[in-house]
C-alpha cells in the first residue's frame, strides 16, 4: 500500500488509482519482487528466479529475488532498472529509468550497494559495488558512483564526486544539479584571460 500511495505523491502525472494500479510498471515490477523475495527468504528453489524473470519480460525492470527493498520505493518509468542480489534499497527511494545497483565483479557475499532513505538516483546513473549510499542523497543523472557516500549529499560525474552537502531539497529538481566539470573549466578560462591581459599590459 505505501508503494502504491507514494507514486501520487512522487509523479504528477499519476490521476487516479485505477490508471496507476494498470500502467506503472514500477509499481508491477516490486509487487511481483515482494513474491519472489517473500518465496527466496523461505529458500525456495527455481520460482523466485522465474518470478522475477516474468516481471523483467513485462516491466523491463530487472531485480534479483535476494534484494532487499524497503517501503514506499518509486521506481519512475522503469526500463533498463538492474538491482542486484544483495543490494539494499532504503524506505521511500526514488529510481529513474536504466539505473543499475551491480557489483564490480565475480566476488562473493554483500556485493551489491546498500542505499539508505529517501535516495534519489537519476536517470542512466551507475552505483557499483558493495558501497554505502548514506539518507536524503541524490545522485545525478548518468553518474557513475564506485565509492561511499555520507548523509545528505549529491553526488554527479563519472566517476561521481560530492558537489553539495545540502541535503536533498525538492527530489524532481534534477535540472539544479550543478555542473562541478563546467565551472572548473569556466574558472581556468578565467584564469587565462587575466594572465593574457596581464602579458599585454607587460608588453606594453
Amino acid at each position: 500500500m505505501e508503494d502504491f500511495r507514494i507514486i501520487f505523491e512522487r509523479d504528477p502525472a499519476a490521476r487516479n488509482w485505477l490508471e496507476v494500479l494498470l500502467c506503472y510498471p514500477g509499481f508491477h515490477a516490486l509487487c511481483l519482487h515482494r513474491i519472489s523475495n517473500w518465496l527466496h527468504v523461505r529458500k525456495v528453489s527455481v520460482i523466485p528466479r522465474l518470478i522475477s524473470h516474468i516481471g523483467r519480460l513485462l516491466t523491463g525492470i530487472e531485480i534479483h529475488p535476494g534484494a532487499t527493498i524497503g517501503k514506499g520505493v518509486f521506481i519512475d518509468h522503469g526500463m533498463g532498472v538492474v538491482i542486484g542480489e544483495t543490494a539494499i534499497v532504503g524506505d521511500y527511494t526514488l529510481i529513474y529509468q536504466g539505473v543499475t545497483l551491480g557489483g564490480t565483479g565475480k566476488e562473493t557475499g554483500k556485493r551489491h550497494p546498500t542505499l539508505g532513505k529517501n535516495v534519489v538516483v537519476g536517470a542512466g546513473a551507475k552505483v557499483l559495488g558493495n558501497i554505502s549510499i548514506g539518507n536524503n542523497v541524490r545522485i545525478g543523472a548518468g553518474s557513475i558512483v564506485l565509492r561511499g557516500v555520507p548523509s545528505d549529499c549529491t553526488v554527479v560525474g563519472v566517476p561521481g564526486r560530492i558537489v553539495s552537502k545540502q541535503g536533498i531539497g525538492c527530489p524532481l529538481e534534477h535540472a539544479q544539479l550543478p555542473d562541478t566539470q563546467a565551472s572548473v573549466i569556466r574558472s581556468l578560462c578565467d584564469r587565462i584571460e587575466k594572465l593574457e591581459q596581464q602579458l599585454q599590459d607587460l608588453r606594453k
